[in-house]
């Protein structure tokens, strides 16, 4: 993107706990770069964590500042990329408030995304309201900044596509363009397993690695990391697909073809799971140590941290305000302007 072209990014993540390497392989490690070709809103999504930790509220809040640690830490810079808490942005609740009457409860439900995580939460029927209706409110956080690129992983695509549903239904109905679609943007390693293989990296599964964690935090996930469970003797050839060790060499060693030499004396047998291990170790070790250090420093100022976070919040509510005032006008609900 040249500065002529400059999009606008905008991204973000639920408060529910610090960020762990999925987040980092998944978009993070993006968004530093983005940072200085575009016009980035990174938003901390407070309010939509809350749509299913009811009772966790606590929780939620207290995070804001650890996921704000951590995007500063990973290298997000204040002055190239506006950071904001969702909640205290009142415009984008507003704004929810006049989509949900272009989508229909039966259109949510539809929604793949939503339907995977009603199941994976054992909802059933039980949906809380601000749930079901959270891929409207994600519309309005795109939609609010006029988000031209998101990035997501791949499960995250039907977000994109209704939210482009609502904007088009938005213009059409207003018969002017007001609010702009949006375009996803996908890592090149969208989805990081966890350590035990059974599922996607999350902290709540305990099966992540956090970009703080400790030299021996690391060194215990990566040893107890899933890899071919056939693989019983170094001489054995051994599996690579499914193997854990190998899908975060491929997400985080830039030395393709070092990984391509594993991964063939790996399945031609004679190469032990504790060799590679040691070298997975080794890579996310020098990795993760730079963030970790500078998460530290952080820390000790959570005063600054929390000034940045207000300032990001007062830029976006500007923005934020100016497309509220043209979808109100749009609707005739502007009934005080001159």
């Amino acid at each position: 993107m040249t500065q002529a072209t400059r999009s606008t990014i905008l991204t973000g993540d639920r408060t529910t706990g610090p960020l762990h390497l999925g987040h980092y392989i998944g978009s993070l490690r993006a968004r530093v770069q983005l940072q200085h070709e575009a016009n980035q809103f990174l938003l901390l999504a407070d309010v939509q964590a809350l749509t299913d930790n009811v009772g966790r509220h606590q929780k939620v809040t207290e995070n804001v500042v650890e996921v704000a640690l951590d995007y500063l830490a990973a290298g997000i810079d204040p002055a190239k990329s506006t950071i904001l808490i969702q909640s205290q942005v009142p415009e984008l609740a507003e704004l929810s408030q006049y989509l949900l009457n272009l989508v229909t409860v039966a259109r949510l439900e539809r929604n793949p995304t939503i339907k995977e995580e009603i199941r994976l939460r054992g909802f059933e029927r039980d949906i809380p309201a601000g749930f079901l209706t959270y891929p409207v409110s994600q519309a309005a956080d795109i939609t609010a900044f006029k988000a031209t690129h998101v990035p997501v992983g791949d499960d995250q695509l039907p977000m994109i596509e209704q939210t482009n549903e609502l904007v088009r239904r938005f213009n059409n109905t207003v018969d002017r363009a007001v609010l702009v679609e949006c375009e996803a943007v996908l890592s090149q390693v969208t989805r990081l397993p966890g350590i035990d293989g059974k599922a996607k990296m999350s902290k709540s599964l305990g099966n992540a690695i956090t970009l703080g964690a400790t030299p021996d935090e690391i060194t215990k996930a990566v040893n107890n990391m899933y890899t071919d469970p056939n693989h019983l003797r170094v001489s054995d050839p051994g599996q690579v697909e499914g193997n854990v060790v190998f899908a975060f060499l491929d997400a985080f060693e830039p030395d393709v073809q070092k990984v391509d030499e594993l991964k063939a004396h790996y399945q031609r047998g004679g190469l032990g799971d504790s060799v590679v291990k040691r070298v997975l170790n080794e890579r996310l070790q020098t990795l993760i140590e730079p963030i970790r250090t500078r998460r530290q420093e952080l820390e000790a100022d959570r005063g600054e941290v929390m000034e940045i976070l207000r300032r990001g919040t007062m830029r976006a509510r500007e923005v934020a305000a100016q497309t509220l005032s043209e979808v109100k006008g749009a609707l005739g609900l502007s009934y005080f302007q001159n």
